[in-house]
């Protein structure tokens, strides 16, 4: 499995904690660093059965810049969010993690990232 971080992200060092503390073996992927590309982007909101906007951080500056809250959510609209999320990866929801089984989850819970090791 591999998990994209942000290391500032609470919320991501308590999934690492929790995948250590499992004995799970996974790969860190800091996406701020390591971008991910728009069809990475792609792969996995198919994995997570989401779409683009539902792993938007619509409070960031750069979100507020963009105006993303008035954009619309639909399926014209898709690429024009995930080439936003691409551009600004802060943007992403995190911690995502992709589980072996080739789903996803946005591990934000204790319960989240107990499913993805259950997968």
């Amino acid at each position: 499995m591999e998990i994209w971080i942000n290391p500032a992200c609470s919320k991501c060092r308590s999934a690492l904690t929790l995948l250590d503390a499992e004995g799970a073996d996974y790969t860190v992927r800091r996406y701020l660093e390591d971008v991910p590309s728009e069809d990475e982007i792609r792969g996995v909101l198919e994995r997570l059965g989401l779409e683009p906007w539902d792993i938007t951080r619509t409070q960031e500056a750069d979100a507020k810049e963009l105006g993303l809250k008035e954009w619309p959510r639909n399926a014209g609209s898709r690429d024009r969010w995930i080439t936003a999320l691409a551009e600004h990866p802060k943007l992403i929801q995190r911690p995502i993690i992709t589980a072996d089984d080739g789903t996803a989850v946005v591990g934000r819970t204790d319960e989240a990232v107990r499913d993805a090791l259950s997968r």
